[in-house]
């Protein structure tokens, strides 16, 4: 398990790491975005180093980018001393690890999550990936980083959108594991509250899901609950002008699978409508056309979750209690999504 800095001072706190540090070669691999607003709060004290900037989003997390990416470090003169940083959201965790874990077989890396999204759930577990012709995180490995330092610092630079992506994943940590930390949670002026604290907790409910099952083998697949069909309907308006941030589709998700488990596992109805209304409340509706819900229910059969041909989703027993491996049929999902699409905000 990688060790977690939470960090007061990032640019002191970076520095104090690397000088304890070894490594022959320092690059910085940045999105457009986070190279502009969060790469300035730490070049000072950054040692001589390259750096490579993608154009940001979740457009952009393909083999191609990876390609390019590998190519400047070949260009740079990379060797398996080397030590990259990723200093970004998911996307530049998740392809910048991919690329250092791949590259010459391995070369050590550090995240910087710049995101509430990034910090609270891909800066844990060591999940790396791409996506692939339209299919989430289809392409990757697990591997841990030397080291993750979260500061709230840079949450000061997300519009709003990115900072709600970001809470459900929140949200959802709760729903599986804590219903007091649920329950704590504002819902109404939801992006004034303590981050530094959420993050910190959101953050050990995760780890110890992680610490349990590394490599996604049972328990794990907890962190999945919301993915099943939020992952499909994130894949499906990828690249359309219909494009949802990660967590705008996962809170989708959460709630038609808060309807399937409600209808397999008897999730209590009074539950239900709690996660529902909650979810609502901070997030909106989206309307999913009805012309969409069979091929974005079609999708769900890629879910890394699967057996064969099962559909395996993540379901509720009650708020705080989850439990996986719970087949659910093509028909289900599309009902799930008709219940959503039903709700009113």
């Amino acid at each position: 398990m990688e060790s977690i800095i939470f960090s007061t001072q990032i640019a002191a706190d970076l520095e104090r790491y690397l000088k304890t540090k070894s490594f022959s070669k320092l690059g910085l691999i940045a999105d457009s975005n986070t190279y502009q607003a969060c790469y300035p709060l730490i070049q000072e004290i950054l040692p001589e180093h390259e750096h490579f900037q993608f154009k940001a989003g979740e457009v952009n997390k393909t083999l191609t980018t990876c390609t390019e990416i590998w190519q400047w470090m070949t260009d740079c003169g990379f060797d398996r001393k080397s030590l990259i940083i990723n200093l970004g959201g998911g996307v530049t965790g998740d392809m910048g690890g991919f690329c250092a874990s791949t590259y010459k077989r391995g070369v050590k890396f550090i995240n910087i999550p710049t995101s509430l999204l990034s910090q609270v759930d891909a800066s844990v577990g060591g999940k790396l990936g791409v996506d692939f012709n339209g299919f989430k995180n289809h392409i990757g490995v697990f591997n841990e980083p030397e080291t993750v330092i979260i500061s709230d610092v840079f949450l000061k630079t997300l519009p709003v959108p990115e900072l709600r992506s970001g809470y459900a994943e929140v949200i959802k940590h709760g729903l599986i594991q804590n219903a007091n930390y649920f329950n704590s949670l504002k819902i109404d002026n939801w992006e004034n509250q303590s981050w530094k604290d959420i993050i910190e907790k959101s953050v050990q409910i995760k780890k110890e899901v992680v610490t349990k099952d590394p490599k996604e083998e049972g328990l794990r697949k907890i962190l999945n609950f919301g993915h099943t069909v939020g992952h499909a309907v994130e894949s499906f308006y990828l690249d359309t002008e219909r494009h949802l941030l990660h967590g705008e589709a996962i809170a989708i998700g959460m709630i038609a699978e808060a309807y399937l488990s409600h209808k397999h596992i008897r999730l209590p109805k009074e539950d239900l409508d709690t996660i529902t209304e909650t979810l609502l409340k901070v997030f909106g509706k989206v309307e999913i056309p009805n012309k969409d819900l069979d091929a974005i229910a079609q999708l769900c059969f890629q879910d890394k979750k699967n057996d064969g041909k099962t559909i395996n989703c993540s379901l509720l027993n009650k708020i705080g209690e989850c439990d996986y491996n719970i087949a659910v049929s093509l028909e289900d999902i599309i009902s799930s999504l008709n219940f959503y699409n039903s709700q009113h905000p």
